[in-house]
C-alpha cells in the first residue's frame, strides 16, 4: 500500500538515520541537514517548468462554463501526475482540449509555448455548479408516477452528472421514474422513463427547421416515437426521414 507523502518522508528519514547509525547524541545541525536533504530531494521530484498558471486555469473554466442564472460556481483544481518531469518553461498556456467542456470532472490542457522543450499535459479540474433543481421528497420505487407530493426544490450540483437536471416541477408531474430513487435524489433526464409520443403507423406532423425557415408536413411513422430516440418516418412521396419525437404525434427534422 502506498504511503502518504509525509509518512514516506519520515520513513526515508528513519532509513537514512539507520544507515548512518544515528545515535541520540547526534548534533542538532546534523539532523537538520539530513531533513533538508530529504525535503530537497522531494522538491526535485516535483514536475519542473515553473509555477503552473492556476489563475489562468480558473479564469478559463469560469469563462467557458455555461452557468444558469442564480447558480453558484465552484472550481477545484487537481494535481499533475507526480511522476512527470517537465522541462523548464517561461510561458505556460492553459486551454480547453477540443470537445471538452468545463462541466463536472474534466481537464484543462497546459502547454509550454516558450521553453527548450514544447511539452503538453492535462490538469484535472472539477467544476461544480450549485443551483436549484427538482429533487425527490422521499424514497421512490421504480416505475412510480410522479405527483406534486413526491417533489421539492433543493440546491444540487447541476454539473455532477452529464444528464441535465430538471428545474421545474410542473414538467415532471405524471412522468414515471426509471429506477428506485432515494430521498433528495436529483431528478435528471436519465431518471425517467422515455415517453412514447406516437406508435408505428400513426400519422405524424413533421417540422423541418433550418436557418431562418420552418416547413410543416405529414408523414407516417415506421417506428415508435420514443423520447430521445430518432424515429423513421415515410412521407407521402415515399421518402424516408429520420426525425426526433418532440410531442404528441409531432416530430422534428433537425438540419
Amino acid at each position: 500500500m502506498a504511503l502518504p507523502p509525509p509518512q514516506r518522508m519520515w520513513l526515508r528519514v528513519w532509513q537514512r538515520m539507520h544507515a548512518a547509525r544515528f545515535r541520540p547524541g547526534w548534533p542538532l545541525m546534523s539532523l537538520l541537514a539530513l531533513l533538508f536533504s530529504i525535503s530537497s530531494a522531494q522538491a526535485d521530484s516535483a514536475p519542473q517548468g515553473g509555477a503552473l498558471p492556476i489563475a489562468d486555469v480558473l479564469s478559463l473554466a469560469r469563462s467557458q462554463a455555461a452557468i444558469p442564472a442564480g447558480a453558484r460556481l465552484e472550481i477545484e483544481v487537481g494535481q499533475l501526475d507526480p511522476r512527470l518531469r517537465l522541462a523548464p518553461c517561461n510561458r505556460i498556456q492553459a486551454y480547453l482540449p477540443p470537445g471538452v467542456k468545463p462541466w463536472g470532472r474534466t481537464r484543462v490542457g497546459l502547454r509550454c509555448t516558450e521553453g527548450p522543450v514544447a511539452w503538453n499535459v492535462y490538469l484535472p479540474v472539477t467544476v461544480r455548479v450549485w443551483g436549484q433543481a427538482v429533487v425527490t421528497a422521499g424514497s421512490l420505487p421504480a416505475d412510480t408516477v410522479l405527483g406534486a407530493a413526491d417533489l421539492r426544490l433543493g440546491e444540487v450540483d447541476l454539473a455532477e452528472q452529464a444528464s441535465p437536471a430538471y428545474t421545474s416541477m410542473a414538467e415532471l408531474i405524471g412522468r414515471r421514474v426509471a429506477r428506485a430513487l432515494p430521498p433528495g435524489a436529483t431528478l435528471r433526464a436519465d431518471s425517467l422513463r422515455a415517453r412514447q409520443w406516437f406508435a408505428a403507423g400513426d400519422t405524424v406532423r413533421v417540422i423541418t427547421q433550418g436557418t431562418g425557415f420552418a416547413v410543416s408536413s405529414e408523414a407516417q411513422a415506421m417506428s415508435p416515437g420514443l423520447e430521445g430516440q430518432p424515429a423513421r418516418l415515410r412521407t407521402e412521396s415515399g421518402r424516408i426521414l429520420s426525425a426526433w419525437p418532440v410531442g404528441e404525434r409531432r416530430a422534428e427534422v433537425r438540419m
